[in-house]
This record gives C-alpha cells, sequence and structure tokens, in this order.
C-alpha cells in the first residue's frame, strides 16, 4: 500500500512507520519537526518537512497517490493547550479538516486517526473505562483530539469516508520526548541517567494505563485491513501508579538520588485505564508486551539518549 502518516518524526508514528516500512508498504511521512526528531524518521521513508495546516497539503496528495492516511501529527501538549487553547484548537482541529478535506478530495481508502482515550473522557465515571463512556474533556486537548472524531463520522455518513480511531492511553516507550511534560516513563529515566531529580506531581497515587509504544504500532498495521467507523481504546488494561513507576525506574537504572513532590497538575485526571475488549473483538488486537518488559527496553534506549 501506499501509506501517508503525519506525524512521523514523531514518538508513536516513527514506530508506526517502522512496521509499515518492514510489512514491504510504501510509506510518505509528512511532519513539521515541531516536536518530532529527524533520528526518528526511517530512512526508507519518503520525507516532507510541512504542517498539515498549509495548503501545500494538497500537492503532496497529488503526487502520492496514497491509499490510507495514519493521523498522527497534533498539539499534544495538555499543559499548552491550557494556556492557548486558540492554538491547540487551529492545529488539532483546523490542520485535521485540511487534511480529511484532502482525502475526501484524493479518494482515500481509509483513514487512521490517532485520538485520546484518557483525555478525551475526563475523570471517569467508573473504571475501567470503555468506548461507552461519557466524553467530558478536563483540558482543551482533549476537546481537539475528540471533535476530530465527529468530523469523521460526520464525513464518513456524507462522504463515504472510511476510518477508524485509536483512542491511545499513556503510550510509554523509547523515542517519546523527555522534555515535555507528559511521558513520565521518559521523563524520569531520562532525569535519572543524568543524575538530576525526578518531580512527581501530587501525591504519586495517581493511576494510569501505560501501554508499549510497539504494541500500539501494531494497532495502526490491524487497523489497515480492519475496523470501520468505530474508536476503539488502545491500552494495557493495567492500572498503575506514578509512585510504582518510579519505584521500578530507579531499580532499573540503578538511581540513588532523592525525589521532589510538586503539585498535582490542573486538567489531569486522577486514575484512569481501560477495557480494551472492543480493540480485540474488531482489530484483532490486544497488548503484548508486560510493563517491566517495556520498562527495560525503554531504559536501555535512554542509557544512550542525548
Amino acid at each position: 500500500m501506499k501509506i501517508l502518516v503525519t506525524g512521523g518524526a514523531g514518538f508513536i508514528a516513527s514506530h508506526v512507520v517502522d512496521r509499515y516500512i518492514a510489512l514491504g508498504h510504501q510509506v510518505t511521512v509528512v511532519d513539521n519537526l515541531e516536536r518530532g526528531r529527524k533520528e526518528n524518521l526511517n530512512p526508507q521513508a519518503k520525507f516532507i518537512e510541512l504542517d498539515i495546516l498549509s495548503p501545500q497539503l494538497s500537492d503532496v496528495f497529488s503526487e502520492g497517490n496514497f491509499e490510507v492516511v495514519n493521523h498522527h501529527a497534533a498539539q499534544v501538549s495538555v499543559v499548552y493547550s491550557l494556556d492557548d487553547p486558540i492554538q491547540d484548537a487551529t492545529t488539532n482541529i483546523l490542520g485535521s479538516l485540511n487534511l480529511l478535506g484532502n482525502c475526501i478530495k484524493h479518494k482515500i481508502k481509509k483513514v487512521i486517526y490517532a485520538s485520546s482515550g484518557g483525555a478525551g473522557c475526563g475523570e471517569p465515571q467508573y473504571m475501567p473505562l470503555d468506548e461507552r463512556h461519557p466524553v467530558n474533556p478536563l483540558a482543551p486537548y482533549g476537546v481537539s483530539k475528540h471533535t476530530v472524531e465527529h468530523y469523521l463520522y460526520l464525513f464518513g455518513q456524507n462522504n463515504g469516508l472510511k476510518y477508524v480511531t485509536l483512542r491511545y492511553m499513556n503510550v510509554y516507550g523509547p523515542r517519546q520526548d523527555p522534555y515535555g511534560e507528559g511521558g513520565v516513563v521518559a521523563i524520569f529515566t531520562n532525569k535519572m541517567f543524568h543524575n538530576e531529580v525526578p518531580t512527581i506531581n501530587g501525591d504519586g497515587e495517581q493511576t494510569r494505563d501505560f501501554v508499549y509504544v510497539k504494541d500500539v504500532a501494531e494497532a495502526s498495521v490491524m487497523a489497515l485491513e480492519k475496523g470501520e467507523g468505530q474508536g476503539v481504546l488502545i491500552g494495557s488494561g493495567i492500572e498503575t501508579s506514578v509512585n510504582d513507576i518510579y519505584s521500578s525506574l530507579k531499580d532499573a537504572t540503578g538511581y540513588a538520588g532523592e525525589v521532589i513532590k510538586g503539585p498535582g497538575l490542573v486538567g489531569e485526571v486522577r486514575s484512569i485505564y481501560a477495557d480494551c475488549s472492543l480493540a480485540r473483538d474488531i482489530l484483532g488486537w490486544t497488548p503484548q508486551t508486560s510493563l517491566d518488559q517495556g520498562m527495560k527496553e525503554t531504559v536501555d534506549f535512554y542509557r544512550n539518549f542525548s
């Protein structure tokens, strides 16, 4: 297949690109490199440095003859979205509309959209979270990511656009940015290797559903052939506290320093984990990597990170 991957120099999407290329697909990456890294780019992918808001995106579609679009490009910072909700919406909503308009114009066979599980639902009314849970985001980021799901439904109904939405829980693993506010595994690991003191926001008993990035990439592989019109949660289905993550990483890195307890973050849910049985039923997807194994591979990556 000829596949366009937006945000393909970023953390999650670069792993998706690697899997697509390993399976023999022809992949074009569009990324503005605002958060993506050239080091993440697969050398066998065609790379175009471009923002998804650009009018030139139409030329990329005209020349690419793509069959599938995998859409990961986004503004991904919850804190930034709270500070500048207009820019968050501009990138995540208007940028996606520019992309989807081109998908319709150029008769793309399928769109795979990377959405948010936890940020989209807000504080869970029940757990494990499932796809029937009400959507009540606590930050503009969750609003903007979920809004695109409504546009996908609209274009599916009115224009016949086929799609599947992957609602990610807390993805971790190699290539995650250790300098942002998200990605506690990457942040802690990098700080420990540089003998810097990690900060746990709040009491550390907040829990998350941590899912390994290579398992997440497999969901995008399965979504090439399966799923139509659904949104499915992609997670481990296991609840793990930030304190437990810290303790595991301290052992794995040999960190002998202290930890700072800081204030809790605005817009952050207290606890969340997912029931991912719908992803199993629709895509045939289940996570394959244990937290211990995923953490080991992540720690190995950050030993030499610069």
